[in-house]
This record gives C-alpha cells, structure tokens and sequence, in this order.
C-alpha cells in the first residue's frame, strides 16, 4: 500500500473522519484497528508475529519495573532483546547465512545440504521491531515507566503512518502523545499539508523519475558502460534514495501531524553536510540515534582510549550496515562509513556544522567541503545499490579506466538537473533560514508559487511506472 496511491488516501480519509469524531480512548482504539488493516493487507500472516513482540515486550518491561533484583531485570531484558532479533534475524538473515555457510563449507570440500526455506520479509520489521526494544532498554535503565495500558503500548508499537518505514520511535516522545487526549492546534493542517506535498514531490515526480537512470546502470551489462554514465547513475541513486526515503518520513509527518500527533524529523537537508558525521547528523536521523544510544554508548562509546573509540565506532556503523539487509553489500556500505568516521574524527572540531562556530566558515571552504562529503556518500551508495560487491568493484574502477562523456550519460545529467536542482535550490533556502518550516511561515504568494510547482510536477511530469518504497525492504 503506497502513500502515492488511490486506496492509502480512501483509507486515511475514512479513519480520519472517524478519529476526529471520537473521543481519546475511542481514536486509540480507531488507530490500532487502522494499524492492523493496515498492515495485514500487505500479508495478513506477519499480523501475529507483530502481535507476539508487541506482547512479549509489554509484559518484559512490566515484569523489569515490579521486579526488584537486577539479575532478574537482566534477565526479562535478555529475554526481550533475544526474541525481538530473534524474529528479526530468521526473517531477514536465515537464507543469508545458509547459503554462505554452504557456500564456506563448499570451500573446503564439505558438501552441506542445508534446509531451504523461501522466507517472505515482513514488511518494516526493522522498523517496529526498534521502536519496541528501545522501550524495553529505557525501561530496564529507567529512563521510561513501564506502560501499564496495553491498548496504549500497542498502538505506540505499531502506529501505521510510520509503521513499515519508520521514522524510528522512542517511547518518551511517543508514548505520552497516545497516552493523553491529543490537544488540536491552529496551524496543525497547514503544517501536515506542506509535509504531505514535499513528501510526494520527492517520492513521486523525483525518485521515481530517477529510479530508471539508476536502474539503466545497476541493472545493465558493466561490458556497455562508460565511467561517466556510473558516476552519473550513481548521483541518479543518490537522488533517488533519499527523495524515496526521506519523502515516506515526510508524508508519515504530514499525516500523523493531521492526527494531531508529531512525529520525529528524520532527515535536515543530508547533502549539505560538510563531514561524514555531519551526514549522519542530517541522514536517518532516528536511526543513527537509535545506534548511538543503544550500541554505541553500551559499547563505550568515546570514554574508552582512542583505539576503543574507533573500535566501537566501526562495530556500531558495521552492525547499522547489516540492519539494512543480508547481502555483503551492506556490510560494506557501513564498514565504509564507518572508516569515513574514523579518518575524520581527528579534526571532529573543525568539522563541526560550520554555523555553530563563532566565525563561519568561507563560503568557498564550506562548498568545498559539501561537494567532498557528498561524493564520498556517493561512493558509499555505490556499494548500497549494487547487486554484488564485484559489480561495485567493477563500476568502480570504469570510473577511473573508461571515463569519457557519452550522449546517455549527458542526457541522464540533464534529467537529474531538471528534477533535483529545484529541490536542493528549496532545501538551500532552508538551510539558510535555520527552520525547517520556513515555507509554512513564508508569505502567501511564495507558499502559492510552491505548491503550484509541486501540482504541475505531479501532474504533468509524473513517472510512467510507480515504484515501490525502496525501505519497505528493510
């Protein structure tokens, strides 16, 4: 079910006409229903895995918080944690590690015949399956009351706008939002209207558009390729990725603000970062919290000497690159990222977001500095996006041995301008303003003018085939 299609926007319409007819414990009970429909109608199977982890987590921080004695606290921690990566890593990793085990055993002249079995992915399993452990951690850390209300619990757990997507959730800012009678505010439509209209401007008329330029080079023959039509394809993915994912954040904003529930801002402007940390400041940020609370800090995060520090900065963007998917690409997509951190770490006070500085920085050193960090990310996406670390490698080196201008890759440049130039031109205005709703406060006629832009590119220049959100496979 897409936020760009006829059937999410009947369905929206009908619990929100219902929503705002009841009162607070009845609309809670609206959007667990809603939640539920929700998801079952992808596959209505994976219902009673998330129905499990909902009520194994509800009573583990219930029996933490009566319980007195640490081991045993410990224990229904344990017991939370191990069950949750349980489901996670039989659903998402099982015929990973099967075929690579046979393929190893293989290798030195075992001959393994292991079960197969055609695991389906649940859809947004990462995604809940987050939001309810970083309950039960802040619970045993006491950081979080247990929630007594199971109707409460359940609906923070599987709250649909975010639900198969993210952004991720932490319960003390969710939690207390369901919990109480939401309070309507002047200015809540408006707010929901613009994240609703950027979110299917970057889905929509952008990333879908773009998804065939990334496609004609990680899907062709590397034999046809020229390095210039790589390096093209892969700006292409840059786009597209983020467009994708930050535009499903965007809409889940929108929608859920028209609930009169906020949601956390998952992405500020990621390609204008000036260093790798600064990327990951701005990109996914509910992950990269989530991996900084819960892995980094546990690992030790900064407090140990210089080499744990690296050491724990590695295993945590390591571990970030699995979360996205059993294939070794990830892997080395977050082991990428994660030497990026290191080798930048030494000048972390000279990296700092320029504006925080008391001289900022030239307008010259800061481009410079966006134009590096940005085609370092694009190094990384080419390993993201590949099929194989060979064909990385591959595409890779055309980069550097067959780089020579073609009328394709021409052509796909021109196509990138005239979809993404307008959208960073936006996001530059942004950045500038410090606000991430200047637009909603701008005057009447510039809000007219971008919204008109937004309706001529949705209507005129929408893509020939819809895509599916690329982080539904996550």
């Amino acid at each position: 079910m897409l936020f760009n299609s006829y059937v999410f926007w009947a369905f929206f319409v009908i619990v929100f006409a219902l929503y705002r007819a009841l009162p607070h414990r009845g609309q809670n009970w609206l959007l667990l229903v809603a939640s539920y429909v929700f998801y079952g109608w992808w596959d209505w199977r994976f219902l009673f895995v998330l129905a499990a982890s909902t009520l194994l987590d509800y009573a583990s921080a219930l029996w933490i918080e009566k319980t007195a004695a640490q081991r045993r606290k410990k224990l229904f921690l344990i017991l939370s944690v191990c069950v949750n990566l349980g489901f996670l890593g039989f659903f998402k990793y099982y015929g990973f590690l099967t075929r690579e085990l046979a393929a190893a055993l293989a290798s030195v002249g075992i001959s393994a015949s292991l079960p197969v079995l055609n695991v389906i992915l649940p859809v947004g399993i990462s995604f809940y399956t987050f939001n309810s452990m970083s309950y039960v951690i802040d619970v045993y850390r006491g950081q979080a009351r247990a929630e007594r209300d199971l109707l409460t619990y359940s609906v923070y757990v599987c709250y649909f706008p975010h639900m198969v997507a993210g952004p991720i959730q932490r319960c003390k800012t969710l939690l207390p939002q369901i919990a109480r009678p939401r309070v309507y505010k002047g200015g809540e439509f408006a707010e929901g209207l613009y994240h609703v209209v950027i979110g299917l401007l970057k889905k929509v008329a952008i990333a879908d558009n773009l998804a065939p330029v990334a496609n004609a080079v990680f899907l062709a023959d590397p034999g046809g390729l020229s390095g210039a039509e790589v390096l093209v394809g892969t700006y292409a993915f840059a786009i597209q990725i983020y467009c994708d994912f930050s535009g499903y954040s965007s809409i889940a904003q929108g929608v859920s603000k028209w609930l009169a529930i906020d949601l956390t801002t998952n992405f500020r402007m990621p390609y204008f970062a000036v260093s790798p940390g600064d990327f990951w400041r701005r990109w996914h940020i509910s992950l990269s919290t989530w991996l900084r609370d819960y892995l980094y800090i546990s690992l030790g995060g900064n407090r140990g000497s210089k080499w744990q520090t690296y050491r724990n900065l590695m295993l945590t963007m390591f571990l970030g690159g699995l979360w996205h998917g059993a294939n070794w690409t990830f892997v080395a997509w977050g082991t990428f990222h994660g030497l990026l951190l290191c080798l930048y770490r030494p000048f972390q006070r000279r990296e700092a977001d320029p504006a925080s500085q008391p001289q900022p920085w030239p307008a010259w050193k800061r481009i410079l500095a966006i134009a590096v960090t940005f085609h370092l990310v694009c190094a990384g996406w080419l390993l993201f996006r590949a099929e194989s670390l060979s064909q990385a490698w591959t595409l890779a080196t055309l980069v550097v041995t067959r780089f020579h201008l073609t009328p394709y890759a021409v052509f796909s440049l021109a196509m990138i301008a005239f979809y993404a130039v307008p959208l960073l031109a936006f996001e530059a205005w942004v950045e500038r303003q410090k606000d991430m709703l200047s637009l909603v406060r701008a005057r009447v006629w510039v809000r007219g003018f971008a919204y008109s832009y937004v309706a001529v590119m949705l209507l005129y220049f929408g893509p020939e085939v819809a895509h599916e959100f690329i982080y539904f496979q996550f």
